[in-house]
């Protein structure tokens, strides 16, 4: 039985690399599977054209709006999870609507309601 658990303690140091390589790629399956959406392109383009025509630098907008400048960035260049607060903060920055149809076009500042 010595001999056994020690062909087995043995057997298990020489497999540790496999068994981290098998897992790691199962990890690399489950990431792509349950990927989270990101900010389309299309809204990064508005928010990098909103932000130029007001003048201001990703470090204005991100202070204006309260955020590092690595979240305005993340934004513009499409690797950031959407979050509607931030979004909603940017909209109001910019003046320009970045969620639902009209993309890109200019935020109505009317009372809510009706």
């Amino acid at each position: 039985q010595a001999a056994q658990s020690w062909a087995l303690a043995r057997a298990a140091g020489q497999n540790k690399q496999h068994f981290i390589t098998k897992n790691t790629a199962k990890l690399d399956r489950e990431t792509e599977e349950l990927h989270h959406d990101r900010v389309p392109l299309e809204v990064g383009k508005v928010i990098q054209q909103g932000r130029q025509s007001k003048g201001m630098t990703q470090k204005d907008l991100a202070t204006k709006i309260n955020e590092k400048p690595q979240v305005i960035a993340d934004y513009e260049s499409g690797r950031a999870i959407p979050n509607n607060q931030v979004m909603g903060k940017i909209e109001r920055a910019i003046g320009l609507k970045l969620r639902g149809k009209d993309i890109g076009k200019p935020l109505e500042t009317g009372p809510k309601g009706k």
